[in-house]
């Protein structure tokens, strides 16, 4: 897979965490969530992964999202950092505020699970 299509394959997989109705589908959750996630939400404050999927589980599943400026550094074989603006959509597709997003991605057995996110409000 080359830079671009890696590009485009993680960014599908984030969409795929924030649009699948987790509290229907817990599967989605368990194939890209590494068992060892973590995350930094938007107060700075470090997160389980049982917080993230409670926060799946209960988001308003009508919300689309919109990835912006999206990028990935390749750290490694099996690390990739993706750096991105998300835009909540609402219901007229009219965009709200946007947050500056990085995630860490694994690679183990041709399956890339989210090990790491963090979350930064924009000023």
């Amino acid at each position: 897979m080359n830079i671009s299509e890696l590009t485009e394959h993680i960014k599908r997989l984030e969409l795929e965490l924030l649009h699948t109705d987790v509290q229907h589908d817990m599967s989605i959750v368990e194939a890209l969530l590494s068992s060892e996630f973590e995350e930094i939400d938007s107060s700075g404050n470090l997160a389980t992964r049982q917080a993230a999927v409670e926060w799946l589980k209960s988001k308003d599943h009508a919300i689309r999202w919109q990835l912006e400026e999206f990028r990935i550094k390749v750290l490694s074989d099996e690390l990739i950092l993706a750096i991105y603006s998300a835009r909540k959509l609402d219901r007229v597709n009219s965009a709200g505020r946007g947050a500056v997003r990085t995630s860490i991605w694994r690679q183990r057995k041709n399956q890339w699970q989210m090990l790491f996110h963090q979350v930064s409000k924009r000023n």
